[in-house]
């Protein structure tokens, strides 16, 4: 046997990312996540996981969470995401989760947990609520990453607080039993805009605002173009590219280049002397255009519970034995008794 018909192939770098089935997915998800997504899974070994089990932190309907879960699963694949080449599956059907966050809580210290700036805002928004879920919710995020030895993990801005203190126990735990976790890095993707907020062009577009605010993923082209007409812009009239100076008329110049338009300068030059009406149809246009195939897809999947619930079956089991290979190696290193 011949030199290179004898090497392995050379492993994968492993991508984490878990979305919660909570809320509505936007077009901000799409561009800035969602769509990038299905180009990683040629390149890298993809674990995409719907985690059910961080969106409690917050009441849910029960029914309701159980049918976002399904519908988050046709998402993913619907955005182009094959389940044969990258694994979709649900955090609460693989235990491993919650047994190595209990491990790592004893590996946090409270101090690094109370400084987490989302554990601020998110007891601010349910003073009502302020549940030790909802404190220790990054250990399990800690946990997602650090159970199949992840490699990278795509994050916005909001997220990085996360991934160090993610590193940070990481870095404890192999400090105290060797070399048991890999050290995840952030992945900023090659391509993508942030996409702010058609009410407040200052703000990130956020599924948690208003519905006003965003463009879901699943609106119907009616309402797609209700929303974008209403669109905040300025009294000056003026098409160009100037986010501090013009948030709202940059942040449809935005999506447009975004979603393959062209590219701002562009889009700038196109539409020179033409009025916000002219710039609102042409995005909304465009944000049509690019949901129909997506959405024919999602509808078409979403009919067919018994396949969606075979993919996440089929996941779930692959998800569980690459996670039981790091809990028990886990295991073992904090002194757990052996099992039979």
């Amino acid at each position: 046997m011949s030199e290179v018909q004898n090497q392995k192939p050379e492993k994968k770098p492993i991508i984490f990312s878990g979305i919660q089935p909570s809320g509505t997915l936007t077009l901000g998800n799409y561009i800035g996540a969602l769509r990038n997504f299905s180009k990683l899974q040629d390149e890298y070994d993809c674990i995409y996981s719907i985690v059910d089990m961080h969106a409690i932190t917050v009441r849910q309907n029960p029914a309701e969470l159980r049918r976002r879960c399904m519908e988050l699963a046709a998402i993913y694949i619907a955005s182009g995401i094959d389940p044969k080449k990258s694994l979709i599956y649900c955090q609460s059907h693989v235990p491993g989760h919650a047994e190595l966050s209990w491990i790592l809580n004893c590996f946090t210290y409270m101090g690094e947990l109370q400084r987490m700036t989302q554990y601020k805002d998110k007891a601010a928004k349910h003073a009502d609520n302020i549940n030790a879920g909802l404190f220790t919710y990054p250990v399990l995020m800690a946990a997602d990453i650090l159970l199949y030895q992840t490699n990278l993990v795509p994050v916005g801005v909001d997220q990085k607080q996360h991934l160090e203190l993610c590193r940070d126990i990481a870095q404890r735990f192999n400090g105290v039993y060797g070399d048991v976790f890999t050290i995840p890095e952030g992945y900023i993707p090659k391509v993508g805009a942030k996409v702010m907020s058609l009410q407040e062009p200052t703000r990130k577009m956020s599924k948690s605002d208003p519905e006003d605010t965003y463009v879901a993923l699943l609106d119907d082209p009616d309402t797609i173009r209700r929303k974008i007409k209403r669109a905040v812009t300025d009294s000056d009239g003026e098409i160009r590219y100037d986010p501090e100076n013009k948030p709202g008329v940059s942040n449809l110049l935005s999506i447009m280049s975004a979603l393959g338009a062209g590219t701002l300068e562009e889009l700038q030059n196109e539409l020179a002397g033409q009025g916000y009406g002219t710039l609102k149809a042409r995005t909304t246009d465009c944000v049509i255009a690019t949901l129909e195939p997506l959405q024919a897809e999602f509808k078409r999947l979403i009919a067919d519970k018994a396949y969606l619930q075979g993919v996440l079956d089929e996941n779930a089991r692959t998800a569980n034995y690459l996670a039981n290979k790091t809990l028990r190696k886990v295991q073992k290193k904090v002194g757990f008794a052996s099992r039979g």
